[in-house]
């Protein structure tokens, strides 16, 4: 084999590694007779950045397998159970998640929307199925704890699962940490039940920034141009 032939196929691997990760620093340095054929990529990525690129490409054979054999795994389970860890590291931390005392992780299984649903002689079966639903049962299982955050990690044919973040707010690892303290005030008892996670501020309508401050023109006309009267006064 000549040289030409052993550096084309060496720049093919690292194509495809480019493809893969595509914000990926690689460096590949291989041996050609006497001489080193070193290829350099763009930039250096930590632990975390490598999983959520590798959770970008969903239909990669590696996270096809990966997604399918924890799909199995979770059917097996109860609706919401413990989980002894995060399986998405980097997506629970950015959401708030800290590997020490005071945090826990559950899984939920909540079915899957965009579903015809069932209405035999009118009657329509079913329960809600939004985001924010997994927030409202794991809250009630686990009274004790405060809601955090939630993120997707699976799903099938049927259903969806999450894994929620919640927080013991009576834990001193927790009462003492200045960053996660505020959420063991009484105030934010049953945030999930009121719209106050993120999920849930998203569902009320509620942003960020300068688009967000001032309330809309059109209801806001509406109502300085619309007579309300009860039907007995």
């Amino acid at each position: 084999m000549s040289r030409n032939t052993e550096c084309a196929k060496v720049t093919a691997v690292a194509g495809e590694t480019t493809q893969l990760f595509p914000s990926l620093h690689w460096e590949i340095i291989v041996c050609v007779g006497h001489e080193n054929v070193k290829i350099q990529g763009s930039r250096k990525m930590g632990a975390y950045k490598y999983i959520g690129e590798l959770y970008k490409k969903k239909q990669s054979d590696v996270l096809r397998f990966l997604l399918r054999v924890r799909c199995w795994e979770y059917r097996q389970l109860n609706v919401i159970h413990r989980a002894s860890r995060p399986s998405r590291p980097d997506k629970a931390r950015r959401l708030g998640y800290k590997a020490k005392q005071g945090y826990v992780i559950y899984r939920v299984r909540v079915r899957r929307g965009n579903r015809k649903k069932h209405a035999p002689k009118g009657a329509t079966y079913g329960k809600p199925v939004r985001h924010g639903v997994n927030h409202l049962r794991v809250g009630r299982r686990c009274g004790n704890l405060r809601v955090l955050n939630s993120y997707w990690v699976n799903q099938d044919g049927v259903y969806k699962y999450y894994e929620v973040i919640l927080v013991d707010p009576s834990h001193k690892a927790i009462r003492r940490d200045p960053r996660i303290n505020w959420i063991a005030n009484p105030v934010h008892k049953r945030r999930e039940a009121r719209g106050l996670t993120s999920v849930g501020k998203q569902n009320r309508g509620l942003g960020k920034g300068h688009r967000h401050n001032h309330a809309p023109a059109r209801s806001t006309w509406k109502k300085h141009n619309t007579l309300s009267l009860r039907r007995y006064r």
